[in-house]
């Protein structure tokens, strides 16, 4: 396919995925199917074009005061990919299946638009609703911020101790040119390329054989910041498929014993084959059973809670950019009810001198600040550490990110990793 053709079919992308308002995986899996013609290359091309898109909706559309799929793109190659009104003309020449010539308007548009006089939400390319959010989390920084969750995310995995060292895995995947993370002392990062694919870590040995895990630096520390220790009893409420779970373990050095479970026993099935991968031995899986209570041995029981909290995924628009234009106001009233649902439940299990450790991958303060606020108010039992505190306990060279000190925040604008947020209660 030609450039020109690459950018018609992400167009037409863009167009399934508004009309049918669905997730921008599905729109992409369907068309790939409809259009066999299509190469590896062209799909992942076109994928980038779409998620490219997705993330300057807003601004897209402000320049070209226009709202449509081709707008929306035109305005995307302008302002994401910095390509001159001369390029994105050639783009679209008309032949060979690429989208018709630019209108005198839009060349106009593409040519003078700006953001100067745009709204927060506009220029942060939020959804409107979330403008006050943003403003309550990060003040006057709340556009800089949503721009940053904008950009394209770099491909970080974290080295499994169980099996390997960071040296050494930076010497056997320097084909990618990894660096060190900057502040995990266990993970590696590889940037994208200029079209924004990522390496195909499937088909890398390393990956294969449990020596790297793909996940963010941002998720690497909020488990570093867990300071799970050998002999220690675990419990990770909400394990999913296991990504903090494989990184306890190998904290643990294969030593205690963690209990992954999760609400949702389809969510835990990856988890197994990742465990045997990673060597991770001392993880027991509880899936749950009905009405049996899995967990009754564990009361009082643990030295820590993990809650990795279900949450409106703010802090992964970079790499999920299709999701912050599909989330309501419900949705996040949703996940307040379960994160305060799910932070009293942990306190029955944390033994005296043990600790919760609530994790959210949101920058908003509703799901993270004020969710420890208001468990504290009920749970005078429990006291917040520091983000100095949690720091020096984790022995890691990084700053306290947060605003205001309780818990610690991480942003891309901030930290470059994904947005998280990670508290830690320690029980009297």
């Amino acid at each position: 396919m030609t450039p020109g053709a690459r950018v018609a079919a992400a167009i037409e992308v863009l167009a399934d995925i508004a009309g049918r308002r669905r997730p921008s995986q599905d729109a992409l899996k369907d068309w790939g199917l409809a259009h066999r013609f299509a190469g590896s290359t062209d799909r992942a091309a076109i994928s980038s074009l779409v998620f490219d898109a997705l993330r300057r909706k807003a601004s897209a559309a402000w320049i070209m005061q226009d709202e449509t799929p081709r707008a929306i793109m035109l305005g995307a190659l302008r302002l994401q990919r910095e390509l001159p009104v001369e390029e994105i003309a050639a783009l679209c020449s008309g032949e060979r299946h690429s989208p018709p010539p630019l209108s005198e308007q839009e060349s106009s548009r593409l040519a003078s638009g700006n953001l100067d006089d745009a709204p927060l939400h506009v220029a942060a390319d939020i959804p409107e609703w979330l403008a006050p959010h943003f403003i309550a989390a990060f003040g006057e920084r709340a556009i800089e911020e949503g721009r940053a969750l904008a950009e394209r995310a770099p491909v970080d995995l974290r080295v499994n101790r169980l099996k390997t060292t960071r040296d050494n895995q930076l010497a056997t995947l320097a084909h990618l040119d990894p660096e060190p993370t900057p502040f995990s002392p266990i993970g590696l990062r590889i940037t994208p390329g200029a079209d924004g694919r990522g390496p195909a870590l499937a088909a890398e040995p390393a990956y294969a054989k449990g020596l790297i895990e793909i996940q963010d630096e941002g998720s690497q520390l909020a488990s570093l910041l867990c300071t799970a220790k050998p002999g220690e009893q675990v419990l990770d409420l909400c394990a999913g498929g296991g990504g903090k779970t494989l990184a306890l373990a190998a904290e643990m050095e294969n030593r205690g014993q963690i209990y992954a479970t999760d609400t949702d026993g389809r969510r835990l099935m990856p988890i197994y084959a990742r465990l045997e991968r990673a060597n991770a031995r001392n993880v027991q899986v509880r899936a749950p059973r009905g009405s049996a209570d899995i967990l009754g041995d564990l009361h009082e029981r643990c030295d820590l809670v993990l809650i990795d909290a279900p949450c409106t995924g703010t802090g992964t628009w970079r790499r999920n950019p299709d999701a912050k234009w599909r989330i309501r106001p419900g949705a996040l009233q949703e996940r307040i009810k379960a994160q305060d649902e799910l932070l009293t439940r942990a306190a029955d299990f944390v033994k005296p001198g043990g600790g919760i450790a609530y994790v959210t991958c949101s920058v908003l303060r509703d799901e993270n600040e004020d969710r420890v606020s208001a468990f504290l108010q009920t749970h005078p039992q429990f006291a917040l550490q520091s983000a100095e505190a949690m720091i020096a306990r984790a022995g890691l060279a990084l700053q306290p990110f947060a605003r205001d000190g309780t818990g610690l925040r991480l942003s891309p604008a901030t930290s470059r990793t994904d947005g998280f947020y990670i508290a830690i209660l320690t029980r009297a």
